[in-house]
């Protein structure tokens, strides 16, 4: 396929990442606030709760989006998938967002397993993001003129 009549899809992924970072370092704020609350036993607002999960899904969103518009792009401009390093180190941001997803799910006083594993996927999540940004950075070059 023509790569000009991709470029509504590489712009779809360029606002989605930039967006699915800005997420990130919400999300990283909004956890931040909560765990001190939780830790200095004080009260917060109940709406810090709510967007914490509600920017969560908004990333799971995303980043979903941008494997989709990734693996159509990719067939559609070389007709495999496997350039670059770009496709591992995206497959690993969508499992750890996924995953959690899934352990943030199941935060609960009973199970305080599940806190320590939200954050522990976060920090690796946090090398993932960074891993996937300079790779794309690299698949972005091949495109611009």
């Amino acid at each position: 396929m023509d790569l000009p009549s991709f470029l509504w899809l590489w712009r779809i992924a360029a606002w989605s990442m930039g967006l699915t970072l800005s997420a990130y370092f919400v999300l990283a704020g909004l956890g931040g606030w909560l765990r001190y609350a939780r830790t200095h036993k004080t009260a917060r607002p109940g709406w810090v709760r709510w967007a914490h999960i509600a920017t969560g899904i908004a990333m799971v969103v995303l980043v979903v989006l941008l494997l989709s518009v990734g693996v159509i792009g990719t067939l559609g401009e070389y007709g495999t998938l496997g350039h670059s390093v770009h496709l591992p180190a995206g497959l690993t941001v969508v499992a750890l967002v996924i995953a959690s997803a899934w352990s943030a799910a199941r935060i609960h006083p009973t199970r305080p397993w599940a806190r320590s594993l939200h954050l522990w996927l976060n920090g690796v999540l946090f090398l993932a993001l960074s891993a996937v940004s300079l790779s794309g950075w690299s698949v972005v070059q091949k495109y611009l003129p």
